[in-house]
């Protein structure tokens, strides 16, 4: 069960990245700025936001079957892909990218909630796999890319097959496991209880900082890649920069897609050292390499393409560790409120950072704009710091 979820996650979630590999081209064919070209990744975040909020407050995920949920989602999501093709301007174009981060609601949420239903043993490894497989489908669409004179139809149409696969692989095969979850409907009035809750807080507050470097490096990597080859040889012909971008896609195929394995090293490491020891070390990793890499820039691929490599394994290696920490902060009757909060506000948080660093780059360059980043694993270090001498007072 963990096998077929795991494909389903990965094929489903080629969704989400779909038009950003290819917003150069829209860049180009739609005379976009950057930071209008950001919107085609900021709105699907937004629309994640208002599908997970409309899923929790209608209690969807306790009362449509999860095999239900999962498989109209994924179907809803990859019409909405493929009507992006139609699209002959932003405005069109970002109202199915909205539509498209809405469906997704019905698919990550549900696929983790799904896989913890089969494991009460090393639940960490499980639901750190399903993380590390969406991982590597929102890195599918770079690879599309990189193939020669792949452009924006092939790319945006594999996604779409992708999600249809990925709702059938559900629809027959997924049955629920021996460990199911009682209903846990969303309520307002927990949600003061949940925020006064000194532990939810600080756990939040370490997530905050993990999605404000996770999302906007994951969305302009690509980008940093394509600019520092062009730097490094000013001087190309025509096809040469089309083979630099074929290759820059590739790179950052593998920055993101590394991010899989970096999952599973995670979800082993926490089972065996602890959740805030893994979080930790790697936010502290990922945020020294934020900065590290703006020294690659310009230069050999030798030198930059092993920075973006280990940035992509721990930029993600710490995430489903934090939604578990948030459900040990707060009774188990308000862990629906408190996850549901949590998520709201991360991707909220993404939404911003996403749409601020095609200005940060414009002001400082591209060299020094993730930089700024490593302010968000900087603060998330010293909330689970926090959380870990709240744990240590309470015993």
């Amino acid at each position: 069960m963990l096998g077929i979820l795991t494909v389903a996650e990965l094929l489903a979630m080629t969704l989400w990245f779909a038009a950003s590999a290819v917003s150069a081209q829209y860049t180009a064919q739609w005379s976009l700025t950057g930071s209008e070209a950001a919107w085609l990744t900021t709105i699907v975040q937004l629309g994640f936001v208002v599908g997970t909020a409309l899923s929790a407050l209608l209690n969807v995920a306790d009362i449509v079957p999860a095999r239900w949920l999962f498989s109209f989602a994924a179907l809803v999501g990859a019409a909405a892909n493929a009507l992006l093709l139609t699209s002959d301007q932003l405005s069109s174009a970002l109202v199915w990218r909205f539509v498209t981060g809405l469906a997704l609601a019905g698919v990550y949420p549900p696929a983790m909630k799904m896989i913890a239903t089969w494991f009460r043993v090393r639940r960490g490894l499980a639901v750190g796999t399903i993380v590390g497989a969406l991982t590597v489908g929102k890195a599918m669409p770079y690879l599309v890319h990189a193939i020669p004179g792949a452009g924006i139809t092939p790319v945006v149409l594999s996604a779409t097959i992708g999600a249809c696969i990925a709702a059938l692989l559900v629809w027959f095969f997924y049955r629920e496991g021996p460990y199911p979850f009682p209903a846990r409907p969303f309520s307002w009035s927990l949600v003061r209880d949940v925020v006064n809750a000194p532990a939810w807080r600080l756990s939040t507050g370490g997530y905050l900082g993990h999605m404000f470097e996770l999302y906007a490096a994951w969305t302009w990597l690509p980008v940093f890649i394509a600019a520092s080859i062009t730097v490094s040889d000013p001087a190309r012909d025509a096809a040469a920069a089309m083979r630099g971008a074929s290759v820059a896609s590739a790179i950052a195929f593998a920055a993101l897609a590394i991010g899989g394995a970096g999952c599973i090293w995670g979800g082993l490491v926490a089972d065996r050292r602890g959740r805030a020891w893994l979080v930790t070390r790697a936010m502290a990793i990922s945020g020294a390499c934020s900065v590290l890499i703006g020294f690659a820039y310009g230069r050999s691929l030798w030198l930059l393409v092993p920075i973006a490599l280990v940035w992509g394994f721990f930029v993600i290696a710490d995430s489903a560790q934090f939604s578990v920490l948030v459900t040990e902060s707060v009774p188990p009757h308000a862990v629906g409120t408190a996850l549901t909060l949590q998520t709201s506000l991360g991707f909220l948080l993404t939404a911003l950072v996403i749409q601020l660093v095609p200005p940060l780059a414009t002001l400082v360059g591209w060299r020094w704009a993730f930089a700024a980043l490593s302010l968000g694993p900087l603060f998330g270090i010293a909330s689970i710091q926090r959380l870990v001498r709240h744990t240590a007072g309470r015993r």
